[in-house]
Order: structure tokens, then sequence, then C-alpha cells
């Protein structure tokens, strides 16, 4: 009997125990792990500044002549370095001895010379006469003469300016006398020849300057040169002036 009562009540406990509430069952929350640490790098140092460049000097360039220019006879305005040079004395500073005279052209005319030129040659005589004798129209049609049969005659290229610089065409005459000059070698006797009837040409066209440089140029070369020391002598009343004689 004892038996029996000990088993209801544990049957009974049993039910009990069943029937209350059972606490609900916590999942344990998972460890938060830790942040890592940031280690901090100090900011680098700002760059020192730059030295500032020094201001470049703009240099002047210097002008270049066109070659039309050369051709025409224009001279641009001279440039502040050439401007601040002393102009040139009436008298050349080195003179040449006076050189032999060497202005006959049917000298030239030798056993080795070539038809073409002989008879070149022959005619810029015929028209050195004329213009000796004033008449520098008809000389201009000989000397024209000269280059159609020889163009390589440096001497008809010289006598054709001194014809244009008679008929008072100045720049032409210039013209001439560069390719007399291109053509000439290094003959000093003509070479101050050319450069004493450049002198001429620049004087009638107003330019002082060149005109006294040519003469001096020519004088340097021979100093026996008639035409450069009778154009320096007429330069010296303009001096006040500023006007060519």
């Amino acid at each position: 009997m004892l038996d029996e009562r000990l088993v209801l009540l544990l049957a009974g406990a049993a039910i009990v125990y069943g029937c209350a509430p059972q606490r609900p069952y916590r999942t344990p929350p998972a460890p938060v792990p830790s942040a890592p640490q940031t280690v901090r790098v100090p900011p680098a140092p700002p760059p020192p500044p730059a030295a500032a460049e020094p201001a470049r000097k703009t240099l002047p360039q210097e002008a270049k002549i066109p070659e039309q220019d050369l051709k025409r006879g224009t001279v641009p305005p001279s440039s502040s370095r050439e401007s601040a040079k002393e102009p040139p004395s009436s008298v050349p500073e080195n003179t040449a001895p006076p050189l032999p005279d060497n202005s006959s052209l049917l000298a030239k005319i030798g056993p080795g010379t070539s038809p073409q030129r002989a008879a070149s040659l022959r005619l810029t005589e015929e028209g050195r006469r004329l213009l000796d004798a004033g008449d520098a129209t008809k000389a201009l049609t000989r000397l024209e003469q000269t280059i159609v049969i020889d163009s390589s005659n440096p001497y008809g290229y010289f006598y054709l300016a001194k014809a244009q610089h008679q008929l008072r065409r100045y720049r032409e005459s210039l013209n001439f006398l560069d390719v007399a000059q291109a053509r000439m070698g290094g003959d000093p006797f003509w070479v101050a020849e050319i450069h004493a009837l450049r002198g001429d040409n620049f004087r009638a066209l107003g330019m002082i300057d060149k005109a006294q440089s040519s003469y001096a140029q020519s004088l340097r070369l021979n100093s026996g040169n008639r035409t450069a020391s009778d154009g320096l002598s007429r330069l010296q009343p303009a001096d006040s002036t500023g006007a060519p004689h």
C-alpha cells in the first residue's frame, strides 16, 4: 500500500514538473572581437617652397635683312648695338699703298682668253669710253650686250653700274655692283673701284654713314683711289647739314 502511494506521488510530481513553464534557452552571445589598434603615422612635413627662378631677360633678336631689301638697296633701321658704335671716321686708319693702274680691259685679253670673253671685254671698253664722253644712254646699250655675250664678265657689270649711276638710278647701280663684286674675285684694284662707286651711290641716296664706310673700305685696299678720296672730301661739309653735296 505504501509503495502504491509512493508511486502515485512520484507520478504526480512528474506531471506537475512537466506542466510547469520552462525557461527559454538563451544562446550565449558570441564574443565581440576587439577592434585592432590603428597605428597613427605622423603626416610627412610639407616640401620646402621651390626657389623662384630668376626672370629670364628676353634678348633682342637681331633683325635680319631680307634678300629683297638687299637687292632693292633698302636698309632697315640699325639695332641698338650698331647705334652705340661710333660713326666711321672720314679718314681710314689703315690704308694700303697706291696700287698700279689695272684698269685696261684690252690688256686682259690674252692667248688663253675665250672668244666670248674677248668680245665682251672689247664691248666693255667701248662702253667705258662712251661713259667718259658723257653718253650714258648709248653706253648702256653697249654694256648690256657685253652681258649677253658673256654673263660672267665682272667688268661689264661694273660699268653697267656706272652707267646707271650717271642716269641717277642709284639703287639699280647698287644691284649691279653686288653682282660685279661677286664675280670679280680678289683683285684689290677693282674691288676698291666697286667700293668707291658704291660710296657714290650711298652719298647720292643720303646714306652718309654707309658712304663713308664704303669710301674707307676702298682706301684700305688702294689708297690711290681718287673716287674714294674725293668722295670723302665732299662729305666733310655735310657733317653740319647732314645733306650730301
